[in-house]
């Protein structure tokens, strides 16, 4: 028998009636509210005061507080993901396996409303070692601002499979969450402190294109040992989660039996006529798929060794790391992410970055920045390529 033969097929032909096809438009229910972006950054773990201290941003280039560019992903009603998770897929679950985004220049601040225009955009099936037949699927979301502008493309990748070839698969063994001496906590808690430190040393300040040069590192970001309740509180950064967050007038009440969905993970997540009811059979942190993040038991249905973190926060994370060593003045054109591995309960992440190649355009320079995220043992969670824009004088 060959590897083939032992896995469940994977059938995602009905894809095909989705790709290249506009989904509805769609927005969270009010403005952003300077709220809204505080909880964003402290669910993503972001300390940079710009974003949430009035006194601090006064002084800065806006004037208040601005959000960080990640924030355009909490206005979306799941994570960027949707147009990446149409058409039907049997007995399937999902995970996030990247994002590509491109940043247009608009700010985000308190006040503005944004549309979402989501498309499916394409798919391929082939072999992993994690669920044997597997599909990447993606799908584009454009963001526009109250005044028409494009804030943001964010092209993500979702990897579909069949549970059973998952769990039979058992690609993750370890289930046991590793202990954390209490020097190892202090040293963890030393090097945040570090990566404070540089967002507060270049404060209000340019970073000058002239002052960076091929081989220069980044501040190292650390994140965790993450558990879930830090999952949890990323989980309600994003709008979305809040009752009645986000008009989901054109959601159907069997989006995720229409997906394909395991029986298990169907439920009522999202479904508009249910929240009217009660609202807490749709929230994802309860029932639904996405519970698997916050209930171990749930992320084992589907091939996962225990609660896991949200590849849009490591999506965050990636663009707050570029932004915090840009500075104010600087600015992330592009991010182009894959995601290896989740982030699980018990490890810390840690963002590296280094200056790859330079070049200067007409107004601005462009550091070309290559970024690994790893875990306390090596483990490659996610590799990225970014292009940040550094003012000239």
């Amino acid at each position: 028998m060959s590897n083939t033969d032992e896995y469940l097929p994977l059938d995602a032909s009905d894809l095909d009636n989705y790709v290249g096809r506009p989904l509805p438009v769609h927005q969270l229910r009010e403005p952003v509210a300077v709220n809204d972006i505080r909880r964003w950054v402290q669910g993503m773990h972001y300390p940079n005061p710009l974003h949430f201290d009035p006194d601090y941003a006064a002084e800065g280039r806006w004037g208040d507080i601005v959000a960080p560019q990640s924030f355009v992903a909490s206005t979306e009603i799941a994570h960027g993901v949707w147009p990446a998770n149409v058409g039907k897929i049997e007995n399937s679950a999902l995970l996030f396996g990247g994002d590509e985004w491109w940043f247009f220049g608009p700010r985000i601040k308190a006040g503005e409303h944004i549309k979402c225009y989501p498309m499916p955009f394409d798919y391929k099936v082939t072999n992993t070692g994690f669920a044997g037949p597997t599909c990447f699927q993606r799908g584009d979301t454009t963001y526009i601002n109250t005044n028409g502008e494009r804030v943001a493309l964010q092209r993500s990748t979702t990897i579909r499979y069949n549970v059973e070839n998952a769990r039979k698969k058992e690609a993750f063994q370890v289930t046991d969450e590793p202990e954390w001496t209490d020097e190892a906590l202090a040293e963890l808690d030393a090097r945040k402190v570090e990566f404070i430190e540089s967002i507060r040393a270049l404060g209000h300040e340019k970073r000058l294109f002239s002052s960076v040069k091929e081989g220069d590192k980044l501040a190292t970001n650390v994140l965790g040992p993450h558990s879930l309740p830090s999952f949890t509180t990323e989980w309600r950064a994003f709008p979305f989660t809040t009752w009645y967050g986000a008009r989901r007038d054109f959601w159907s009440a069997d989006q995720f039996a229409e997906a394909g969905y395991a029986d298990d993970f169907q439920g009522h997540e999202g479904d508009p006529v249910m929240e009217r009811f009660n609202p807490e059979l749709t929230d994802g942190a309860y029932y639904g798929p996405s519970r698997g993040h916050l209930q171990p038991k749930w992320a084992r249905k589907i091939g996962m060794p225990r609660g896991y973190g949200y590849g849009a926060s490591m999506g965050a994370w990636i663009i707050d790391s570029l932004a915090a060593w840009a500075g104010e003045w600087g600015f992330v054109q592009h991010v182009a992410a894959q995601y290896r591995n989740p982030a699980f309960t018990g490890d810390a992440t840690f963002i590296d970055g280094v200056v790859t190649g330079l070049r200067q355009e007409t107004d601005v320079g462009i550091a070309e920045i290559t970024i690994s995220m790893t875990t306390q043992t090596g483990q490659v969670m996610a590799k990225a390529v970014a292009e940040v824009e550094l003012p000239l004088a």
